[in-house]
């Protein structure tokens, strides 16, 4: 098994999204002595923004790009590259907003390329990372449920390139109660107890 792990959190191994892939990726790897590991802090590491420049490098052919164009080219490839030889992704997911972390969305914008990770066909789009397991961890102060903006964007940007077998694992109410943050970090954690399983008896 290979796992990628991707941390976005602004409090990096301190925030509660962190920590939950954390334990879940640990659970994972008692299961799977011989496991290979790579983790991508995008707030240690941050992927740049996108911007013209950057975005013009994804679009110009490339025959006609300049040195600048094929290193952001080459840079966005090692990022494709490490989720292209995944079995599994896990993704903490904190709640900035009603969204997601810029930092994310950033990697999202280095991963999404035309003929590399999806291809459009006379019936729309087609994912070409398919057969990987998501594992995302979300954090939340609130309460939002899972029909909520984020979880939609995150479920159908994962499926457009081709990553559809996906499970969420909520911390919801975190900044209600020391209560309701206790209720829901235990919940949390039984539930990635009960998916680490489920992953020993799918090998």
């Amino acid at each position: 098994m290979k796992i990628l792990q991707v941390k976005s959190s602004v409090f990096n191994g301190s925030g509660q999204s962190s920590r939950l892939a954390e334990e879940f990726v640990a659970l994972l790897r008692e299961q799977h002595p011989d496991a290979k590991l790579i983790q991508r802090d995008l707030v240690a590491d941050p992927v740049p923004h996108l911007d013209g420049a950057r975005a013009g490098a994804f679009f110009a052919k490339p025959e006609e790009r300049s040195a600048e164009q094929r290193a952001v080219i080459a840079y966005s490839d090692t990022l494709i590259d490490e989720l292209r030889g995944a079995d599994v992704l896990v993704l903490g997911l904190p709640m900035y907003n009603f969204g997601v972390p810029s930092q994310l969305k950033a990697w999202f914008d280095h991963i999404a390329r035309a003929g590399v990770t999806f291809k459009y066909t006379e019936k729309g789009a087609v994912g070409l990372l398919t057969g990987k397991k998501a594992y995302v961890f979300a954090a939340r102060g609130g309460i939002y449920g899972d029909n909520d903006s984020q979880t939609q964007f995150v479920r159908q940007f994962l499926g457009f390139i081709g990553i559809t077998d996906v499970e969420f694992v909520y911390a919801e109410g975190l900044a209600i109660s020391p209560e309701s943050r206790n209720n829901s970090l235990i919940a949390a954690q039984a539930q990635s107890l009960r998916l680490a399983a489920q992953t020993r008896l799918a090998a």
